[in-house]
């Protein structure tokens, strides 16, 4: 099973609305839930997160169609979901040595036991907005995480937020791939959110496709070194 570790703030712990048709499990992916054990991975994802708030407030995140569009390409492969996102957390509450951190840690070694992680998806930065260190505290949070999970070239994947105002943090996220490697970000752009922050359901849908699309391009850039 190729695992994935999906962690961050409210977008990736899911805010869309989840339609009616969208809420049947995922063909070929599963969800490691409270009992670490694998059930078939359907909305809300973050259900089973060990730091989540409210159970209500959990919704459609960029999870469910990156899954999707990940068994579509590899349709041979299944996909396994660690989801443990925490809504309105700043990045300090994520480096290591933190409970959040921590949890990210334990939940993937368990999952790892049936599988190997293939990529980690990072999407936070809304209540970290105005950290002038953010790119500094991402770097050793990408590096403890690889170390701490046994692969330095684990793919990461970072996204940018809702484009409320001209503040410079989706412009500053932009450089992380120039800062290391086998790291992608992917863009908000032409998205539109429900609120301040949160993005709507197609939004969510085109950034986890959006998320997809540039894991496959890290993993065979990683599958053609020497």
């Amino acid at each position: 099973m190729d695992i994935y570790l999906l962690i961050g703030q409210s977008n990736m712990a899911g805010r869309a609305e989840i339609p009616i048709e969208d809420m049947q499990p995922m063909d070929g992916c599963h969800l490691l839930n409270i009992e670490n054990l694998w059930e078939p991975a359907k909305n809300p994802l973050n259900r089973y997160s060990s730091i989540r708030g409210e159970l209500q407030d959990q919704k459609m995140g960029p999870g469910y169609l990156f899954a999707q569009t990940m068994r579509q390409a590899q349709p041979n492969i299944e996909i396994g979901l660690v989801v443990n996102a925490k809504g309105n957390t700043k990045i300090d509450q994520w480096i290591k040595g933190t409970l959040f951190y921590e949890q990210a840690v334990l939940r993937t070694r368990i999952a790892l036991r049936t599988g190997k992680l293939k990529g980690i998806l990072w999407h936070q930065g809304e209540a970290s907005r105005n950290d002038t260190d953010y790119l500094v505290k991402l770097q050793q949070l990408i590096k403890s995480l690889r170390t701490d999970l046994g692969d330095t070239q684990t793919p990461f994947i970072a996204g940018q937020i809702n484009r409320i105002d001209e503040n410079p943090f989706n412009e500053m996220i932009l450089r992380l791939p120039s800062l290391v490697e086998h790291t992608r970000v992917v863009t908000t752009e032409d998205l539109t959110a429900s609120d301040l922050w949160h993005f709507d359901t197609q939004s969510m849908k085109t950034l986890g496709k959006r998320y997809a699309e540039k894991m496959l391009e890290l993993q065979n850039e990683c599958s053609i070194l020497p």
